[in-house]
Formats: C-alpha cells, structure tokens, sequence
C-alpha cells in the first residue's frame, strides 16, 4: 500500500497533497471523518474524487447519484481537458481567495468551485448532443448552488468565482481564462433575439460583485470592471470600467488584475483638491 502511494504521488503531486491536508483534517477534528474519507480518502485519483462529488451535490429524487456519478466518470475518461480544467480551477482559488488555505477546500466545501465542475460537465454533455441532459444539469446547478450557466456557454480554465452566489452566464457567452469574478455577476443579453447575444470576456479580467455585462460586447483582456458597474458597450484592454452605464475611469492598475484581485479604484484627484 505505501509503495502504491509513493507512485501516486509521484505521477500526481497535488492529488497527493489533498489527500495529505484530508488525513491532517481528520486527526484535527476526527467528527469530520466520515465526510473527508468518502469525499477524498475512498478515491485513488482527484477525477473519481470530482465525480463523487458532483454526484453527491446534483443528485435527487428524479436522478440517482449512481447514474450523474456513472456519467462523470465517463466524461472524465472522454475528455481529459475536464480534470486539466478542474486542477487549473482549483489553483486559481487557492492562490487568488485568501480564504482558502488548503487545496481540499474547494473541493469539499466551495460553491463555486464545484457548480464550476458542473457546469464543464454539461457543457461537455452539450458539446455531444446530449442536451436534455446538459439542461438537466444546468437545472441542478441553479437549484443546488444558485448559479446558473447555460451549458452552451463557453468557459476558460483558470476561473475563481467568489462566495458564487446567483452567478448567472448566458447561452452564447465566451469567458477566456483565468478571469475571476465575485457574487450576483450576470453575462446576459439586452433582448430577446436568439442569436450572438451574450458577452465575450477575454483572458485576466477581473469583474466585481454585482456587475452586470449585457449584450454582444467584447471586454478586453486583463480589464476591471468594479462592483455594481452595468456594462453596456465594449470595454478595450487594459482598463478600469465602472458606473451605471459603465464608463472608462483609468488603466487596470496592474498586468494581472484577475490574479491580484485589486478592486479599489485609483481616483485621479481634480484641479484644486489635494
């Protein structure tokens, strides 16, 4: 047994530190036994732990645990890009949420990170054609998790969704990688026409809590856009948006403002102010 374990974690160094913060979780608290060891321990690798839980999460009395956990498994032997998503995901939250201060906790017990693997789940289930039940999941997803992404819609890896609360992302959204955004953000349309209606976020943006992004616009890449902002037109590379419409108020304030999560505005002072 320790000799499979060394070999495990030499082919999966992460998997191995989560299953090493899950042993010192239990010894520290050993009522969180049961949960840690069915949720990490039982699994050999981080896709069977990521399909158990997704399982778990979405399951109800019009869908068993045994037929979602059975459909993950395949996705993830399917697409192997699913899990290179899922690590990209977890890596972002732990180096970007200073709340988070293990790898196990997204896991376990974050929102976002797991209505994310959702989503990718259905999305991968659209991509195939199987779209009652992508809508299946989609459905879950907002009943479970309150957020609530079409399964058309495309997402980058590297995402950080914060606190993750009605999160909402449109049909024909695009959103690139490594973008973080905060709770109640929506990527929507402006109508009802069904065509390209939705946003296209580019890589490194940052989009605070309660922004809304409405329409076929393009946001540059590693742009802000602050908290409670409405975004109704373009917003180029680089810079700062924010206000009811949003409008330009300075630069991004670094190269990486998803990664920084910088969210106070640098308010250049006027003629006569100090």
């Amino acid at each position: 047994m320790a000799q499979r374990q060394r070999a495990l974690a030499e082919l999966d160094p992460v998997w191995d530190r989560i299953c090493g913060e899950a042993e010192a979780a239990i010894a520290a608290e050993p009522l969180m036994g049961g949960l840690i060891h069915s949720g990490i321990l039982h699994h050999r690798t981080l896709d069977r732990a990521l399909a158990y839980r997704i399982s778990l999460k979405l399951a109800s009395g019009e869908m068993s645990e045994q037929i979602l956990r059975e459909i993950a498994d395949s996705a993830y032997v399917a697409e192997p890009k699913l899990i290179e998503s899922a690590r990209a995901d977890l890596a972002a939250i732990f180096e970007r949420d200073p709340a988070c201060h293990r790898l196990m906790q997204p896991l376990l017990y974050f929102k976002g990170f797991q209505a994310i693997q959702a989503y990718r789940l259905g999305h991968w289930l659209w991509q195939q054609g199987r779209h009652d039940l992508a809508y299946f999941i989609q459905m879950r997803v907002s009943e479970v998790f309150g957020v609530d992404i079409h399964p058309a819609a495309r997402i980058g890896k590297g995402l950080m969704i914060d606190h993750a609360h009605s999160i909402v992302i449109g049909e024909t959204a695009v959103v690139g990688d490594n973008v973080s955004m905060l709770h109640s953000v929506t990527l929507g349309g402006t109508g009802k026409e069904d065509d390209d209606r939705h946003p296209k976020i580019e890589d490194g943006v940052l989009i605070g809590a309660g922004a809304k992004v409405l329409g076929n616009i393009r946001v540059g890449h590693c742009s802000r856009i602050a908290a409670g902002s409405v975004v109704l037109a373009d917003v180029p590379a680089c810079k700062t948006v924010a206000g009811v419409p949003a409008k330009i108020v300075g630069e991004a304030g670094c190269d990486q403002p998803a990664i920084s999560m910088d969210q106070l505005l640098q308010m250049t002072p006027r003629a006569g102010q100090d």
